[in-house]
């Protein structure tokens, strides 16, 4: 993953889930007899040498230029991972954050050669970008990788992971495949992930996770903090539908239908249910095709456009999601479910989920961020306006940190003209620090925790390291 990734919170045992972080050197880095007595040392680093050397050829070292708003300003810095090549034309997958944001790519590959690269698109949701490497005619034939099914994997199966670990090029590392399926709550929407060993570091996003047979079943994403070598990719089945998504129509585009669903047997919540068929439906978002639909909390969904749906455990969840997100938009769908044992049918239209992160502004003289509120950003801003802008980042020091303006503030009005978009307060910033308009200070109206504040923002002072 990207070095600069964000922490995140992995369930109820609190690790840190870190993108593209993994630590210490991988339990199953010793020697294979040591572990399986009876291995044929020579066949097994036979089998390992021939497996790499399938995909080794078609990894790229990833730079990017980013141009960042967490801290306050419009601020460009660099950050690094990796990527595989998976096609002659030089297609290469890779992750969303490695790339996001980025205003310049540039990929090292196997050969010296160096080579820039155009993001085709990328998915927040599923972590996966598509990048095509931008290559003159007439040079040499570029190595790919061929890519493999992830579904034929079992616990205990010998995996490799590469990439570009803290900007070192390129490596190597070995390990098993720990759970073929992991859930992780709130990291991912759309599918369960691959958990490894194999050490994955920062940098190691966006490169490939390997099979003895030397083929890409996963694309490596993230790591825990601390605890051992625990890593996680996504199924390359994933990262290929999103990449034919984007080959299509230029990015990934899911249906959005506003179900909240629950497993029969819950085991977080501790509520099991006394059915082996269907998904709960635990709650429809305000405004929802799920919810115009006259769908209830406590419903059990048994069918979805004639397709039988079941989520015994949360690991059969994202499935469900995927399934819901790749609908048709526009298009009437037929539901089946039971609603006090009696069977129902409803009909649903989905709606395009569009942007998953909201758009940001600079606002220099004012030394904070903005940035659009989203629902599926988010939701607890949504839910408080569901139209409007929030303060996204704030310089330290800075003339917004010396107004006690904060993250997640919610700007309501600028010198008492109201303000929802972006273009509006853009317009306020400009009339504000114009010279002829000789004026220093504004006054904003700020939602925080669900209450409003007035605050005089005097930005007469500069804050420029400069």
């Amino acid at each position: 993953m990207a070095q600069t990734f964000s922490v995140w919170l992995a369930g109820a045992a609190g690790g840190l889930l870190l993108g593209a972080v993994g630590f210490a050197s991988s339990a199953a880095g010793r020697p294979a007899e040591v572990l399986f007595p009876g291995l044929d040392k020579a066949d097994f680093r036979q089998t390992v040498n021939l497996a790499k050397s399938k995909v080794f050829p078609a990894v790229v070292f990833i730079k990017c230029v980013r141009e960042g708003y967490e801290q306050g300003e419009k601020a460009a810095h660099e950050v690094s991972g990796s990527g595989v090549i998976i096609s002659a034309a030089g297609e290469v997958l890779s992750n969303w954050h490695v790339v996001d944001q980025a205003v310049e790519v540039r990929c090292l590959l196997i050969d010296g050669r160096a080579a820039a690269a155009k993001v085709l698109g990328a998915d927040k949701d599923t972590d996966v970008a598509l990048l095509q490497l931008q290559l003159p005619a007439g040079g040499p034939a570029l190595p790919f990788a061929r890519l493999g099914d992830s579904q034929r994997l079992t616990e205990g199966d010998f995996v490799m992971a590469m990439g570009a670990p803290w900007g070192l090029a390129r490596s190597v590392s070995i390990g098993i495949i720990s759970c073929t399926r992991r859930f992780l709550p709130g990291v991912s929407e759309y599918s369960c992930w691959l958990q490894t060993d194999a050490s994955i570091s920062p940098g190691n996003s966006g490169g490939p996770l390997v099979n003895t047979e030397g083929e890409v079943i996963g694309i490596n994403t993230r790591g825990v903090m601390a605890g051992g070598d625990t890593g996680f990719a996504v199924p390359i089945e994933v990262a290929q539908e999103v990449a034919g998504q984007i080959r299509r129509q230029g990015k990934a585009k899911w249906s959005w239908t506003g179900f909240q669903l629950q497993p029969l047997k819950d085991f977080n919540r501790n509520i099991y249910f006394d059915a082996t068929n269907g998904v709960l439906v635990a709650e429809t978002d305000p405004g929802s095709p799920a919810r115009l639909a006259g769908f209830r909390p406590g419903d059990r969904l048994i069918q979805i456009d004639s397709r039988p749906v079941t989520a015994l455990t949360e690991e059969d969840l994202p499935a469900i999601r995927r399934q819901l997100g790749l609908l048709a938009f526009g298009q009437p769908v037929k539901v089946e479910y039971l609603r006090q044992d009696r069977v129902a049918t409803a009909t649903l239209t989905p709606r395009e989920k569009g942007r998953v992160e909201g758009q940001m502004l600079d606002c220099p003289r004012w030394d904070f961020t903005l940035k659009t509120i989203n629902q599926f950003d988010n939701p607890d801003l949504h839910f408080q306006r569901a139209k409007g802008v929030f303060i996204f980042g704030v310089k330290q020091p800075g003339n917004a940190a010396m107004a006690g303006l904060m993250p997640k503030d919610i700007l309501t009005r600028v010198d008492g003209q109201e303000v929802t978009t972006l273009e509006e307060v853009k317009e306020a910033h400009k009339k504000a620090t114009d010279p002829a308009a000789r004026q220093n200070r504004v006054v904003m109206s700020v939602l925080r925790n669900g209450l409003l504040r007035q605050v005089v923002l005097d930005y007469s002072r500069g804050f420029n390291p400069d």
